[in-house]
């Protein structure tokens, strides 16, 4: 077990979001994100920010390699920009383990 799991990180399938819009749901069903969560990645970013506010954040992902996977390449790089300036400047860390 690692130390994500051990915090008590929050489990995502990766399988589950393999679709924007699934993504959304997912996190937003796991995370108990507000109901005005939009469908863009900057309103993504808010409500994590938001999530954060509140104090640190794990997230262990499940199939990562299906995180995505029926979306095009960028949207991948745009969920990692998202988490990477998460990580970088919210008040609380964020840690995101991808499990194959």
């Amino acid at each position: 077990m690692d130390d994500a799991e051990q915090v008590g990180a929050v489990v995502l399938a990766g399988a589950a979001a393999r679709t924007r819009p699934a993504l959304f749901a997912t996190l937003a069903e796991a995370l108990a994100l507000p109901a005005y969560l939009g469908d863009t990645w900057d309103a993504l970013a808010d409500v994590l920010r938001d999530r954060l506010d509140a104090g640190p954040l794990a997230l262990l992902v499940t199939d990562a390699g299906q995180l995505l996977a029926d979306e095009p390449p960028g949207q991948h790089a745009l969920l990692r920009s998202v988490l990477d300036d998460l990580a970088s400047t919210a008040p609380h860390p964020l840690r995101v383990v991808l499990r194959p």
